[in-house]
């Protein structure tokens, strides 16, 4: 595999970083690319007004890094534009999941038509037999399918966004930094005196970066005030700033306190634009025991039993949970979890664990608590008034 041509994607950051030196001194015939995914200074908003962010993304900072990383490595960086495709592939689904009042997980998206689509036909075209990126997971190439593992650092383990890319991309995947943590990563930049040994990770969605999330969606989405509901009492507690902005389980920026809370977000109708709250962190509303999963991707196409136990996590970072999966069709399950969960949001990814093995995932289309789906509870509720 040493005379295989590798196309890293070189992000500007330090993981990526060192992810090309570790390719580099294993001895294949690496180049990097930087992608730029998103038009900082030439986005319109829902009236077509340009919205010009000089303070989000700043891809040409990044683009410099990465520059001053390959210039010292000794490798040649390419540059690719990929900001069409992931307006029409990744944003514009992300508008839509909010305007139906669910919560999506773009991220996932851009590994699935980016990073590991559009960028490794890039890289085929150009000659390349594998593309490599910092990402913290590892993968295990075999003769007829590839198994994707969690990374060795289960802080950063990020096996939970790569769950949607195809069993062909991951074939022509590489991921040199799964197998070690973040602080040895750290230390070989700071040996290699790599500018951005310290750099900051980036966190949230490069499109947003470190804006008010809110502010920023109000350029595409018009916020439109309304009620919270308390949905133990149908009594109005609070008003809201636009119930698109909100998520199930959300705690924290909803306005309202006095007696009775902690409140969290349990529901909310986009069409009556009602906002519905339960207070206390052990409320049953918060709850659920069930929930069914489209689109989901196996990455072994190997035939699957009606009914096994895994594990599967509902949100990133969280803790495995027990579960048992029921296949319904090829592509949709039912999933039954051994306790109740807080928090299961649709529009956000389910993945599912073999031990290690990330076997795929799909997204959360209902959560339900003893078999009742928790959104026509709370019309049937509003309908009673």
């Amino acid at each position: 595999m040493k005379n295989k041509k590798i196309l890293v994607g070189l992000s500007g950051g330090v993981d990526s970083a060192v992810a090309a030196y570790l390719l580099k001194e294993a001895g294949y015939n690496v180049t990097c690319a930087f992608m730029r995914n998103w038009d900082s200074f030439a986005n319109n908003d829902i009236n077509g007004n340009p919205t010009i962010d000089n303070d989000v993304c700043p891809q040409e900072e990044d683009y410099m890094d990465a520059k001053r990383v390959a210039d010292k490595l000794g490798l040649e960086l390419l540059r690719v534009d990929f900001v069409s495709e992931y307006w029409d592939y990744v944003f514009t689904y992300f508008l839509e999941e909010y305007k139906k009042g669910r919560t999506p997980n773009p991220d996932i998206l851009c590994n699935k038509y980016i990073k590991f689509d559009f960028f490794l036909k890039y890289a085929e075209e150009l000659g390349f037999d594998y593309v490599a990126t910092g990402h913290y997971a590892q993968v295990q190439h075999g003769d007829d399918e590839s198994i994707l593992l969690r990374g060795t650092d289960q802080n950063k383990d990020q096996t939970y966004f790569l769950c949607q890319i195809s069993q062909e991309s991951l074939q022509k995947a590489l991921f040199p930094i799964g197998d070690i943590e973040k602080p040895e990563v750290r230390r070989i930049a700071k040996e290699l005196e790599l500018d951005i040994a310290e750099k900051k990770d980036s966190t949230g969605i490069c499109f947003i970066g470190e804006r008010n999330f809110r502010e920023f969606l109000k350029n595409y989405l018009p916020a439109k005030n309304g009620n919270i509901i308390d949905i133990d009492t149908n009594k109005v507690i609070g008003e809201h700033v636009g119930v698109l902005y909100y998520t199930i389980g959300q705690r924290k920026g909803l306005g309202i306190g006095g007696d009775g809370g902690p409140w969290f977000v349990i529901g909310k109708d986009v069409e009556k634009n009602e906002l519905y709250v339960c207070s206390k962190e052990d409320n049953p509303w918060l709850f659920a025991d069930s929930c069914y999963v489209s689109g989901v991707n196996w990455f072994s196409s190997k035939e699957k039993p009606n009914r096994f136990d895994c594990s599967a996590k509902f949100r990133y970072r969280q803790k495995d949970n027990d579960v048992t999966i029921e296949i319904l069709d090829n592509n949709d399950v039912m999933v039954y979890f051994d306790k109740l969960i807080s928090s299961v949001t649709p529009g956000q990814e389910a993945v599912f664990y073999d031990g290690d093995i990330c076997l795929g995932g799909g997204v959360i289309e209902h959560a339900y608590r003893n078999k009742e789906d928790i959104e026509k509870l709370i019309k049937e509720k509003r309908n009673a008034k």
